[in-house]
């Protein structure tokens, strides 16, 4: 009968045998920052930029660091005024709405003050968990992601719009901008999935609506963080060029 001792002695030998590898970081020590400029780095290496404006890039960037897939850049889209419209948005405030609250765990309060000071917890909206947009849901047998963004129409005209996870609420917002004149500042399009997904992001991208898409099935809220995190720093280091400028 194997007994626990002949089941240990094993593993024992082996790591005496082979020193584990996060010991070669422990030697040659690497912060967090050091491993993102490196990760950065070998992005910058080894992913195509053909056709790629910079301040494109700094945002496409992002999304390959957070998804370890240099093959999406292919799959990013961006309205002609995206960009700066998004940068705009941010610098006076705008209110955030996003589609999942795992896309607002994952904002960094941080980098959103960066752009303006005024930003709290309350300037993100997420209303897909409140308990009206449940009882909603029930009742209609329609997702709830379609009732919280339509709660959510007094942010989203001039607002920042991020969708990465539910096609429906973006199919709805479609709607709203058809019908109701709604305008958002930006529109990150980036839900994920295999129903609703593709329908609903061509049918945005033909509104007029300030957008940064992915096309295809691709999307993801950990993609739409990284989107407006780039956006962030871009408007920082505008107002940093600005600052040079006044003081030169």
């Amino acid at each position: 009968m194997t007994t626990l001792a002949d089941e240990t002695t094993p593993r024992e030998t082996s790591s005496a045998a082979e020193a584990a590898l996060v010991r070669g970081l422990y030697a040659s020590p690497m912060s967090g920052s050091e491993i993102e400029a490196r990760s950065f780095s070998i992005i910058d290496s080894e992913a195509s930029r053909s056709g790629i404006a910079p301040d494109q890039w700094q945002i496409i960037r992002r999304m390959i660091h957070t998804c370890a897939d240099l093959e999406i850049a292919s799959s990013v889209r961006f309205s002609p005024t995206a960009i700066s419209s998004g940068i705009a948005a941010l610098r006076n405030g705008s209110l955030i709405y996003v589609d999942s609250n795992m896309i607002r765990a994952g904002l960094s309060l941080a980098r959103l003050q960066s752009a303006n000071s005024a930003y709290e917890p309350n300037r993100v909206l997420c209303h897909v968990a409140d308990e009206d947009i449940a009882s909603h849901a029930r009742e209609s047998g329609l997702p709830r992601s379609l009732f919280a963004v339509r709660k959510a129409s007094h942010a989203l005209d001039g607002g920042v719009a991020v969708f990465g996870n539910a096609p429906v609420a973006l199919l709805e917002l479609n709607r709203m901008i058809k019908e109701e004149g709604i305008r958002p500042a930006l529109v990150i399009a980036m839900p994920v999935g295999f129903v609703h997904v593709i329908e609903s992001k061509e049918e945005f991208m033909k509104l007029g609506i300030p957008f940064i898409a992915t096309s295809g099935r691709r999307g993801g809220s950990p993609l739409a963080v990284s989107v407006l995190h780039a956006l962030c720093n871009l408007e920082r280091d505008e107002s940093l060029v600005r600052e040079e400028g006044r003081n030169e």
